[in-house]
């Protein structure tokens, strides 16, 4: 019986012996091993992506929006007539124990001019919840008051990039814009949150207070309408209970009767966080998939590489009989060998899948996170796919009779 110290020498000079044939066969486990991380790393990135987006947004919170309408009998698309009003914001902050905080808000878009600056930008009224639900902070400057509210004062908080682009880096507070031609103080600076998940500039916003901007700006013909009302709910596992209770309080306040639609819809992000983070592991799983077929064609490639070895072979197998090996000594050998072509292609996979993950996230500024489960996941399989592929070669090689091995040529 031949130690496995023994063999895995041998097998490695087997390996060595033929640099470029043992090369080609583990190209295809490299390519296979990178593409699966990188897929991998896709999926991941941008799972974390929408992790990140949620929770700057807030999970545990509900959108209310106008809904569809039936007037005259004609149906009236989604969003196509205002339904909602700052009423029903202060009915739901009041009369729903399991609601923590509530958002109403009211929005438009007008050119913003300070001295020779100018800059189009979209302006929003708010109620004071709005740095609770949103999760804004400022950087300077005062938040809203329910004084603003009552008194629809004329007073602004600014997004980092209108600050920017209207006063350069110095400090705006206390500086008087114009919105639509009426002076505005400004009286803060939000702070900065990036892009959204789709790709506009949540710093690019002017906020006033809701009532400034139904009475002063957009809302004259639309008394005390608002555009839609965010609900922040005290944990997320009320989510379901606050939206039964929103539901039936607005559905009571329009009177809606039990065979009407609602003229509002309510939405879940909890529930819409959950259903794009699985739609983004679906699709990791997808992309995993077709990248490890690229694994499966390198293990064949493997297994074709050893049985032409084993062919080349046929009278060093008989010598190595003739002089005391086992058939078991001969399968174990060329298992050890298909086993390191596997494994050694594994391990310059991960390195090439790490690098093509930051290749990939550099050149189309896509975010990717390399996992360690992924790479144990894919050194794992091809280290499988090596042993799989490889012991038929090595069952073929075991049973070579050592007289017609020793008399092959």
């Amino acid at each position: 019986m031949i130690s496995f110290t023994e063999t895995c020498r041998v097998s490695f000079r087997a390996i060595i012996s033929n640099k470029m044939r043992s090369g080609l066969a583990m190209l295809g486990i490299v390519i296979g091993v990178g593409a699966v991380i990188a897929m991998l790393a896709l999926g991941a990135g941008a799972t974390a992506q929408i992790k990140s987006v949620m929770s700057s947004m807030g999970s545990n919170l509900l959108v209310i929006r106008p809904g569809t309408v039936t007037s005259g009998g004609i149906r009236i698309g989604a969003g196509s007539v205002p339904s909602l009003t700052l009423d029903d914001a202060k009915a739901i902050k009041a009369e729903c124990p399991s609601v923590e905080e509530v958002l109403a808000q009211f929005n438009g878009s007008a050119q913003i001019v300070y001295g020779n600056q100018n800059w189009s930008t979209q302006v929003t009224g708010v109620t004071v919840g709005v740095f609770v639900v949103n999760d804004w902070k400022l950087t300077s400057g005062r938040p809203f008051t329910d004084q603003d509210m009552r008194s629809a004062t004329k007073v602004a908080i600014l997004g980092s990039t209108v600050a920017r682009e209207l006063f350069g880096y110095s400090d705006p507070v206390g500086e008087i814009i114009r919105i639509k031609k009426i002076p505005f103080q400004v009286i803060g600076v939000l702070e900065s949150k990036g892009e959204s998940s789709w790709g506009r500039d949540q710093d690019d916003i002017v906020m006033v207070p809701v009532t400034t901007a139904q009475k002063r700006l957009f809302g004259m013909h639309r008394p005390n309408m608002v555009s839609s009302i965010t609900v922040k709910v005290k944990s997320e596992d009320l989510m379901s209970v606050a939206q039964e209770e929103v539901t039936l309080l607005l559905r009571q306040r329009h009177k809606i009767t039990s065979f009407q639609d609602d003229d509002f819809t309510v939405r879940n992000m909890a529930q819409a966080m959950e259903a794009a983070q699985q739609s983004t592991k679906v699709m990791s799983l997808l992309l995993g998939s077709i990248a490890s077929v690229s694994l499966l064609v390198g293990g064949i490639g493997i297994m074709n590489v050893m049985l032409v070895s084993v062919t080349e072979r046929t009278r060093e197998i008989g010598i190595r009989m003739a002089v005391g090996a086992t058939s078991k000594d001969i399968m174990l050998q060329f298992l050890v060998e298909s086993g390191m072509l596997s494994m050694t292609g594994g391990f310059a996979g991960v390195l090439f899948g790490t690098l093509l993950s930051r290749i990939l996230s550099g050149a189309f500024d896509w975010q990717t996170v390399v996992l360690p489960g992924s790479i144990a996941l894919a050194f794992g399989f091809s280290a499988l796919v090596g042993i799989v592929f490889g012991l038929y070669p090595a069952y073929k090689a075991s049973l070579l009779n050592p007289i017609e091995a020793l008399r092959y040529e």
